[in-house]
């Protein structure tokens, strides 16, 4: 797709493709991705490099051999670079660890890595699944790990670990409820008692006391996306890998022959981006295509200032077109629960218009700033201070939170109070907040 634009005349969206199609539909809904562009770091030099690069969602098997398990035999002579610790890395370090010849891992700030415990599955289990149990799973674990309690935890996962503690904790109080300002205290408590395990526990499994030292992090659990792995830290005891730790400052550049690091050059034959997606940037070009809707108007310019949408699903000067996004939406560590919420109001929402027999269906504008009213007033609860005091990463911006980012909140409430708000707008019947023509 190069174009979505919005025809007045027809009331229906123009859809053009590099292929020269010219597709008219009367709904169009925006389903690219959460994480969907990858990222490269802004290091100068990166474009110099002359060896084999790529980013790790663009993995280049011509180069590295093996497969989706591994087995990356055409790196046996290679010296082999990775810049990055985060989700990406941990899946693809004991790859690199275990087929590369050497192996240099640059860290900025190291990742929480947690015990995964993975293990085989006993095949007996499927025959004792009743109909209905994964939509069971979805929901028990939405609202364990999204601040709800349910008896039975259904994944039983290191993921569920902290609801269950503060759980606990709340129950010892002997109370049915905890202050506001207690709350905060006991929740940081907690995770510090839990991030003490987690450094205690890479202590333990991380040969050489100074690499350990340096992959301990010592930040909030969440401000980073939490990791589980059970072969990332024992990577760290193969005599071909180096633990490059840049102590917070990043990789100074990138030359023709390797990477600089410290003052000192690391030649390399092959460069691994491990360095994630790209997260607050122009929707345009995340998506790789402009939206255009009413009267001209862009989607890049309609967000250049400000993130607005209704229910975080409809545009104002958009008509019959929905965003899937995490923006001003439901909060999830299962994007699968979310997209599924979206999608059943996004199919209500395109029925009753047809059954209405409506030409065009779009948020007002009215609509449009309660709704970003109302989730800068329920924020308002939380610690401004803590996405400040966390170490650099998407989730505060890389270290510098601004208005533009929170715009793109989540609607902060009850586990699944997201989903009941709209099955509740739904079971109301009146498509209130939206306008019918």
């Amino acid at each position: 797709m190069t174009e979505v634009c919005w025809d007045e005349a027809s009331a229906r969206w123009h859809v053009r493709t590099d292929r020269g199609d010219l597709l008219r539909a009367r709904f169009v809904c925006m389903a690219i991705g959460f994480l969907e562009r990858p990222k490269l770091p802004g290091i100068p030099g990166l474009e110099c490099f002359e060896g084999r690069a790529f980013h790790t969602a663009r993995w280049d098997y011509d180069y590295t051999g093996g497969d989706a398990n591994g087995n990356l035999w055409k790196l046996s002579d290679k010296r082999v670079g990775i810049i990055g610790t985060g989700a990406s890395a941990v899946q693809c370090v004991p790859h690199l660890g275990a087929s590369s010849a050497h192996l240099y891992v640059f860290q900025r700030t190291p990742a929480g890595v947690d015990v995964r415990d993975n293990r085989p599955t006993d095949p007996d289990f499927v025959s004792h699944l009743e109909p209905g149990w994964q939509q069971r799973r979805i929901e028990n674990f939405q609202v364990l790990t999204c601040g709800g309690w349910e008896a039975e935890d259904l994944v039983g996962d290191r993921w569920t670990d902290m609801p269950h503690r503060i759980h606990d904790a709340i129950v010892a109080t002997g109370r049915d409820t905890v202050p506001p300002e207690e709350m905060r205290a006991l929740a940081e408590r907690i995770d510090f008692e839990k991030m003490a395990e987690i450094r205690e526990h890479i202590a333990r499994v991380v040969e050489d006391p100074a690499t350990a030292a340096a992959l301990q992090p010592w930040y909030r659990q969440f401000c980073k996306r939490p990791c589980f792995h059970d072969d990332y830290l024992p990577t760290f005891n193969r005599p071909n890998v180096t633990l490059v730790d840049t102590r917070g400052r990043g990789v100074e550049r990138i030359t023709k022959t390797g990477v600089v690091a410290a003052g000192r050059e690391y030649p390399l034959d092959c460069l691994v981006f491990a360095t994630g997606f790209e997260v607050s940037t122009d929707y345009a070009r995340r998506a790789g295509y402009e939206t255009i809707g009413r009267d001209g108007l862009t989607l890049s310019e309609k967000w250049r200032e400000r993130f607005r949408s209704f229910h975080g699903l409809h545009l104002h000067g958009f008509p019959n077109c929905f965003v899937m996004s995490l923006a001003q939406s439901g909060y999830t560590l299962n994007f699968p629960y979310l997209i599924d919420v979206q999608a059943r109001h996004i199919a209500y929402i395109v029925r009753e218009a047809l059954a209405r027999g409506a030409r065009c269906v779009e948020a007002t504008a009215e609509a449009e700033a309660a709704w970003c009213a109302e989730l800068a007033k329920r924020g308002e609860g939380f610690d401004p201070t803590f996405a400040e005091q966390c170490t650099p990463s998407y989730y505060n911006g890389e270290g510098m939170p601004d208005a533009r980012s929170l715009d793109r909140n989540f609607f902060i409430g009850g586990p699944t109070e997201f989903a009941e708000r709209l099955a509740d707008w739904r079971a109301e019947g009146s498509l209130a907040g939206l306008s019918i023509r």
